[in-house]
């Protein structure tokens, strides 16, 4: 969700996700917007249940010595429900308006593996301080696409964020991604995961939760990025979910057969539409 800058909007935000039966609160990482560490420290102040999300950290923006410790004491006063989502970050903008070198996505890549690795280094020790909820810090999420950040979720992550779209050129467009692309993605994972396969959680992030009769808006809104294979068919992209919510909750259950998402995020705009989903995936 997009935290706001008013406690008791952001307080009432978290508190009907709650309401709704949302396991997870998330919060991005983007200029412009409230920072995720302080939002999500209030939403464990307003709320008894659901994780907490940073959905994504822009990891290339921070000192991993100095994020090892919000990231420790955020785990620690939240008694444990934080959940570290991280990425090597895609918005040129963003970097210029920040100072920050934008390296090639391999640089970034390899920024992001450093940092996790200071991070992971610095939670497990038992003597740092201070001390995270549970030896090693919270179950980590990697958000990607590509083969190299494949390589580094399979490696690092608790949960592989599957973000459905490459950008077009270092910091060009994104493209969507179509069922095909899944396929091949979800292959690739699982083959550098290996024996890991079976104890690292998919995550599918969702765009836009929409009603039979919006089917001809998303035709105008995402039409031109619909891949060839499903041409006209904006029901069969994966990070679209249309329809009625029991059929909504047979694409998902298909997509956890198909390709193992188990863990589902919606956007904020989608939290209303999409919550009558989720009785119906329990």
């Amino acid at each position: 969700m997009i935290a706001s800058g008013s406690r008791a909007e952001w307080a009432a935000k978290c508190g009907r996700a709650e309401e709704l039966g949302f396991d997870v609160i998330g919060v991005a990482d983007h200029l412009g917007m409230p920072a995720p560490f302080p939002s999500l420290v209030l939403a464990a102040e307003v709320t008894t249940a659901p994780r907490l999300t940073t959905f994504v950290l822009n990891t290339p923006f921070y000192n991993p010595t100095l994020l090892a410790r919000e990231i420790a004491t955020v785990d620690g006063i939240t008694d444990g429900r934080l959940e570290l989502g991280v990425g090597a970050g895609y918005v040129r903008a963003e970097f210029d308006a920040a100072a920050i070198p934008f390296g090639s996505g391999g640089a970034r890549i390899a920024q992001l593996a450093e940092s996790l690795g200071t991070i992971r280094e610095l939670l497990a020790d038992p003597g740092y301080r201070p001390a995270p909820s549970r030896p090693g810090g919270p179950p980590v999420l990697i958000a990607g696409w590509g083969d190299k950040l494949l390589g580094l979720a399979a490696e690092h992550a608790d949960i592989i964020g599957f973000t459905g779209a490459a950008a077009a050129g270092n910091g060009g467009p994104l493209v969507a991604a179509g069922p095909a692309a899944y396929g091949e993605r979800i292959a690739t994972a699982r083959r550098l995961l290996g024996a890991r396969a079976d104890d690292v959680e998919f995550n599918l992030l969702i765009q836009r939760v929409a009603a039979p009769g919006e089917r001809e808006a998303l035709l105008e809104q995402f039409g031109a990025m619909l891949p060839a294979e499903i041409e006209g068919r904006p029901e069969e992209l994966p990070i679209l979910l249309v329809g009625t919510p029991a059929e909504m909750a047979e694409r998902l259950r298909e997509r956890r057969e198909r390709w193992g998402f188990g863990y589902i995020t919606v956007l904020e705009d989608s939290m209303e539409a999409f919550a009558p989903v989720i009785p119906l995936l329990r």
